[in-house]
């Protein structure tokens, strides 16, 4: 070995066992819910409060995403079953992964959790089916050593979706994946901006009906906040938003026939047993989807609605409620309020595009509808 070889690898080893090079891979981060996080190196390791929390690691991590989960509840597969097999499909580890809780927080067990040693737990900072800030469980991570990252893609996702993904891209040490997306969903996010703000068009009423239809009462409805976010922003006025203080919450069918809404909006998923619900979501047919519909606005009161005669009335998929996919939602209410401004908006061509440059488990199925 030569005297500049000897040099180089002593000083190799050195850097290697100086604090300085320790330090270099600390991650400190600031989450949603103001706590700061910090982690020694990126998390190979991570249970995932929310199971749907999977669809941000798949823009993050597009070779194997499922590797990176240690555990996770159980909402997915129950609540998105056929999300669930397109993930079981491309990844069939998928079926192996840990559950740690049924479809709500008290289910969450945090002795199971710690069980499958995480490096990282990623919960909801505004509720879910996961426990939230202020919780027991959280203290009992802290305890443990186990950092928590509290993220957001429901309550508040217009304000929260990229800081959230930004905040899990440099905790797994995917920063770069998560600004290219960024930045590719904020041109579509500003491009309806400046088209609201040059034509100021008038804001006209929309019944967002969650999870409608399938034998339930009219009419859940996002309030302050969720996918009344998406209203207020593409320029229409959320009905549910008068009444309804938090993000979500009921209307009586007398206030909404009262209000005759002039854009009728119904949520759904892949697990309605007959046309009398919204089917839309993975695997989904345009032609169960538009089944989905029609049945939906033939129940008694809804059909009585000037949207509906006029065939002013969508399907949307249940589930970009809470999804960092939501720019796909944003881009068909859009079109849905104001069709002739945002006639070249194109969120068919824009899932097209995610799908072919971001997701490692591509959007395949019909995910919105409408009657005309």
């Amino acid at each position: 070995m030569t005297l500049r070889s000897l040099f180089c690898a002593v000083a190799l080893t050195l850097f290697a066992w100086t604090p300085g090079g320790a330090e270099a891979e600390t991650i400190r981060l600031r989450d949603l819910a103001g706590q700061d996080v910090v982690l020694q190196a990126p998390a190979k390791r991570v249970l995932l409060g929310e199971g749907r929390f999977i669809h941000a690691l798949a823009l993050l991590e597009r070779n194997n995403p499922v590797a990176l989960v240690a555990g996770w509840m159980g909402e997915f597969k129950r609540l998105d079953p056929a999300g669930y097999a397109q993930y079981v499909a491309r990844f069939p580890e998928t079926e192996q992964i840990p559950v740690v809780g049924a479809s709500s927080a008290e289910t969450f067990s945090v002795e199971s959790a710690l069980a499958l040693r995480p490096d990282l737990v990623v919960l909801g900072a505004e509720g879910g089916h996961a426990p939230s800030k202020g919780s027991d469980v959280v203290e009992q991570f802290a305890r443990a050593g186990v950092p928590v990252l509290f993220i957001d893609f429901r309550a508040h996702p217009l304000k929260n979706t990229a800081p959230s993904l930004r905040l899990l891209g440099q905790a797994i040490g995917r920063e770069k994946q998560a600004e290219e997306f960024l930045a590719w969903q904020q041109e579509r996010i500003d491009r309806i901006a400046r088209t609201l703000e040059t034509a100021k068009p008038a804001a006209p009423t929309i019944l967002m009906e969650m999870r409608a239809g399938g034998g339930r009462e009219c009419c859940g409805s996002p309030g302050n906040g969720n996918l009344g976010d998406f209203i207020d922003f593409v320029g229409g006025t959320n009905i549910g938003k008068a009444v309804i203080p938090g993000p979500l919450g009921p209307l009586n069918l007398e206030y909404v026939l009262q209000q005759d809404p002039a854009v009728y909006v119904a949520t759904g998923g892949t697990s309605a047993k007959d046309d009398t619900a919204p089917s839309v979501g993975a695997g989904v047919t345009p032609e169960k989807a538009m089944a989905g519909l029609r049945g939906t606005t033939a129940r008694p009161g809804i059909r009585d609605l000037t949207a509906v005669k006029e065939g002013r009335a969508h399907a949307l998929w249940h589930n970009f409620y809470n999804s960092p996919y939501n720019i796909l939602a944003l881009e068909a209410l859009a079109r849905w309020v104001h069709p002739e401004l945002f006639a070249d908006v194109d969120p068919a061509a824009t899932l097209a595009e995610m799908n072919r440059r971001f997701l490692a488990v591509p959007l395949e199925g019909t995910y919105w509808t409408s009657l005309k």
